[in-house]
């Protein structure tokens, strides 16, 4: 019987193997962005190449995103199960959201209901990608401060 963890390699057409699926299990506890880094200090043991290796793997395969955050760092995030980012030469629209960095607990998280306009371009132009980081309190952090 499949985990979830297998379902969702299998899906994207990942192969699972015991390292990939505990970054992506990883991925899914954090229920936020993460970068190499974090991803390393929650696998523990794990070499941070292999940790490299799984999370390029993913992007190839559409199974995360990269999201630029201005922190310096690249941080993934995992795609929506009916995300198509990336497979068509220009991505859908509805594939593009906001993305959110908390200014206190420092999180970046992805906003997929809150899509993100793409301007009018000049003639010839094409879109592959846009992104837009909102920084500001995030919920869970502001409604702590209220309590």
């Amino acid at each position: 019987m499949s985990t979830h963890e297998e379902e969702k390699l299998l899906h994207r057409g990942i192969r699972p193997t015991a390292a990939r699926l505990l970054v992506l299990r990883a991925l899914l506890d954090a229920g936020c962005a993460l970068s190499l880094a974090d991803c390393e200090a929650r696998l523990g043991t794990m070499e941070r190449s292999t940790v490299f290796r799984a999370l390029s793997t993913f992007a190839e395969h559409h199974l995360v995103h990269h999201v630029e955050d201005g922190t310096g760092q690249v941080k993934y995030a995992l795609c929506a199960d009916d995300c198509h980012c990336g497979e068509t030469p220009a991505d859908d629209p509805a594939d593009l959201h906001l993305h959110f960095v908390c200014e206190r607990c420092h999180r970046t998280l992805c906003l997929p209901d809150v899509p993100i306009p793409i301007p009018p371009l000049p003639a010839g132009f094409v879109v592959h990608t846009a992104g837009y980081v909102v920084r500001g309190i995030c919920a869970d952090c502001a409604t702590r401060s209220h309590t």
